[in-house]
């Protein structure tokens, strides 16, 4: 990697303040545990001037009882989820995700809020500045051509946050703050699948919490993800899966995914397979909704078809566990 390059660090006292320095600064970055920003500093890949350092709001690092759920802060760590006695309880799914974060040291400072805004990644772009600038750049950084698709005018670069796809099948809320005020949208809402323009938030927006309802009796949730390395490294493919049984049928299912498109996706129709058992052909029709939403493509050192084996295998297996557990 390069040297780091000089840049201003600003501290806001309120997320008010925070959000008015990056509407007078759209080029600036907001910052906290730094574990995806900086290295892309490093690497040329981003260049900011200015960076908004939010560790100082306290009103961001924390997790709250809500209206029988939780909101939880955006700069609150992934340890402190993992660690957090009501997530164990009754929301075991962000648990396991935030525990399939990279490293333990990535974990005791990266955020909830850096996992779920977390730069989309490309095999042809998260590299260094010389490497990229031999192969004429790509369409997600100073040049005009995806070299994952070379004849199209889209970027495939994949989102790989662990967070969002647990968060997503229980039905979260993103809380974002702007200078003209707040807003809460479905999780879900926040993205759309571009590997450019991955994040649906204005230069001035922030997300500042996320809202996570109470689940449903006997709803459990689970994460599980397939990468190269069994530490550090961004999932290939990962599943959230929610299920509720009752005797032997599941009455309740969500899945979403990750690291498949340039979007968390959750995936629509599974109302449709419940009712029954996890057998087989439960599991069959399950893979055919997944098929039609999945894109993966060659921006990861693995190919495309192996992680759509993936994807089936680890959502036919996290289901089959929860159905087990319940």
């Amino acid at each position: 990697m390069e040297y780091m390059p000089e840049f201003s660090v600003v501290r806001p006292a309120t997320v008010a303040e925070a959000v008015a320095m990056r509407a007078a600064d759209p080029e600036a970055r907001f910052v906290a545990g730094g574990t995806d920003l900086v290295p892309n500093i490093r690497r040329g890949i981003v260049a900011p001037a200015k960076v908004i350092d939010l560790n100082g709001l306290e009103e961001i690092r924390k997790i709250e009882s809500v209206d029988g759920g939780l909101r939880i802060g955006a700069a609150v760590t992934l340890a402190e989820l993992i660690e957090d006695g009501r997530l164990r309880a009754d929301y075991t799914g962000i648990v396991e995700a935030a525990g399939a974060v990279a490293a333990t040291s990535h974990r005791q400072v990266g955020t909830v809020g850096g996992n779920l805004c977390l730069d989309t990644r490309c095999l042809f772009y998260n590299q260094s500045e010389w490497w990229r600038r031999s192969n004429d750049y790509c369409l997600k950084s100073r040049g005009d051509v995806c070299h994952v698709a070379p004849k199209g005018d889209h970027c495939f670069a994949a989102f790989s946050g662990d967070l969002a796809p647990a968060l997503m099948v229980l039905g979260a809320a993103a809380e974002i703050a702007s200078p003209s005020g707040g807003r809460i949208i479905p999780l879900t809402g926040m993205y759309q699948d571009d590997g450019l323009a991955y994040l649906l938030l204005g230069a001035d927006e922030m997300l500042v919490a996320v809202r996570v309802p109470a689940p449903a009796d006997g709803f459990k949730t689970g994460y599980a993800k397939s990468r190269v390395r069994g530490a550090i490294d961004f999932p290939l493919a990962g599943v959230a899966v929610g299920l509720r049984r009752d005797a032997d049928a599941v009455v309740d299912l969500s899945v979403a995914l990750t690291g498949t498109n340039s979007m968390p996706l959750m995936i629509e129709g599974t109302d449709a397979l419940t009712g029954a058992p996890p057998d087989d052909a439960m599991l069959a029709r399950l893979d055919g909704l997944v098929r039609d939403r999945i894109q993966p493509m060659s921006s990861t050192f693995s190919p495309p078809g192996y992680r759509r084996r993936v994807v089936a295998k680890l959502t036919r297996s996290l289901i089959r566990r929860l159905y087990r557990e319940g």
